[in-house]
């Protein structure tokens, strides 16, 4: 298995409440093979990005565990250093939101193509490879010298996506990455992302669009239906 969640939990503590605790998930297990895509399901607040985040350790853990099978052996992604996780950030696990943070001042070019300059990607080839990118996601090559700051939510969305896919991690989180997108250009990235599924990346996305992410999606993990334990199909 790539990736084993077991029994994970999250709880928030409210400060100004008297210490009030708010759950947000509770008993969450699944596991990915390498290549498998796996859904998750559920209303507004059911805690979908909340287990991306535990699994990006943007968030720590309260219950459970997430052991990841890394090239240098199985990390417990809940209590490994801050350092291991720092390194499989940057070689191991992606995160892509429907959210751009970037610096100001940075063209859409420079940011696509960054990801594969931090692998050693020659310039020539980067640059070529991003504009590709930009271009099937609909941003036109007038725009790819302009900071995406002045871009509609939508444009940088797909700005977004095209760093976040452009050189794909092992274990990619998706977290609704088509939300501001419309139907055609969600049809593009499902098949972007069904091409990674082919180079066995695995990935784990919040979706909304099931008739599309139904072609490709292994395992959904419905949150309403989770109570002892996680179903999943």
């Amino acid at each position: 298995m790539l990736l084993t969640v077991n029994n994970l939990g999250k709880e928030f503590t409210l400060h100004l409440q008297q210490k009030r605790k708010i759950k947000a998930i509770s008993k969450v297990s699944f596991a990915l093979n390498q290549g498998e895509f796996m859904c998750l399901l559920g209303p507004s607040g059911a805690g979908k990005s909340t287990i991306l985040k535990c699994i990006y350790r943007t968030y720590l853990p309260s219950q459970g565990e997430i052991i990841y099978a890394a090239p240098k052996g199985l990390i417990h992604l809940e209590k490994a250093p801050e350092e291991t996780i720092l390194e499989l950030r940057q070689k191991d696990i992606g995160y892509v939101s429907q959210f751009l943070k970037v610096l100001p001042r940075i063209s859409a070019l420079e940011i696509v193509a960054k990801p594969l300059l931090d692998l050693g990607t020659d310039k020539e080839t980067a640059y070529a490879k991003a504009q590709e990118m930009l271009l099937l996601l609909g941003i036109k090559k007038s725009l790819h010298q302009v900071s995406p700051f002045t871009f509609s939510g939508g444009e940088q969305q797909r700005v977004n996506i095209a760093k976040g896919i452009i050189a794909p991690k092992r274990l990619l989180l998706l977290d609704e990455p088509t939300a501001s997108l419309d139907r055609e250009r969600k049809k593009i990235v499902i098949h972007l992302l069904s091409q990674l599924k082919q180079q066995g990346i695995t990935m784990i996305g919040i979706f909304h669009e099931l008739d599309l992410v139904d072609k490709i999606a292994d395992k959904f993990l419905d949150l309403k239906e989770v109570s002892n334990e996680s179903n999943f199909s």
